[in-house]
């Protein structure tokens, strides 16, 4: 169901989604092959490469650590070697720490949580350590699979090259944009965050490869270095 916004930005949203998917296909994002590995990289992926994350997460998954119960057990100077590839080891091994505290008090049981309404469970995200808005909304929209529309730098980045920005330059201003013009569906917002991510690392950096974009048709060129 599209809630009322601006007549034309619901198409225009929708024209971009279009281009990036047949442009790079579906993107089978967010890679994990658990819940728990999901949640793990949404942290460690915070200021870092994905690359990077991936290295953590394979030491890890080489320890026979990715589980909220290993990582509760283990020392925090050992979670802090494990995830180093990742930067930023220390904050984010108490990141990681505090998320699996939280888990514990629901058994490390998702479907504990599954029945919790979409604004009290991104409450719940919102109140252990380390995690943000963005951290909460990858764990609630890949995770849960709620219909909530995430937001990073790629996002704002883009579109404010394509000239379409919401009235307040907030994350929540951004976030209300997509919400209010396209449809509330998890699996459309799941695949059109990873399409701009994918653009945003191959092509719309922070400086552009303009030639042979996919939007070209899209962009006017006009903003290119914001």
């Amino acid at each position: 169901m599209r809630m009322t916004g601006k007549p034309d930005t619901g198409e225009k949203l929708a024209s971009i989604h279009d281009h990036l998917l047949a442009c790079y296909g579906k993107q089978h994002w967010w890679p994990g092959e658990t819940w728990f590995e999901i949640m793990v990289g949404a942290i460690l992926t915070q200021s870092a490469a994905w690359g990077n994350v991936e290295k953590a997460i394979t030491n890890l998954k080489s320890a026979g650590k990715l589980s909220p119960s290993a990582v509760r057990d283990l020392p925090m100077v050992d979670l802090a070697k494990m995830v180093y590839p990742s930067g930023y080891y220390n904050s984010k091994a108490k990141k990681l720490k505090a998320l699996a505290a939280w888990l514990g008090l629901y058994q490390d049981d998702l479907s504990r949580l599954d029945s919790f309404p979409t604004a009290e469970l991104r409450q719940e995200l919102l109140e252990i350590h380390g995690v943000g808005p963005e951290t909460a909304d990858a764990i609630l929209l890949y995770v849960f699979k709620q219909p909530v529309f995430v937001i990073d730098a790629y996002t704002r980045r883009l579109f404010k090259r394509l000239g379409i920005e919401p009235p307040v330059d907030s994350y929540d201003g951004w976030q209300g944009l997509f919400m209010a013009n396209l449809p509330h569906q998890a699996g459309l917002f799941a695949e059109y965050h990873a399409l701009i991510v994918k653009h945003g690392k191959d092509i719309c950096r922070k400086s552009a490869r303009c030639t042979g974009c996919c939007l070209g048709d899209e962009c006017s060129g006009e903003a290119v270095h914001r």
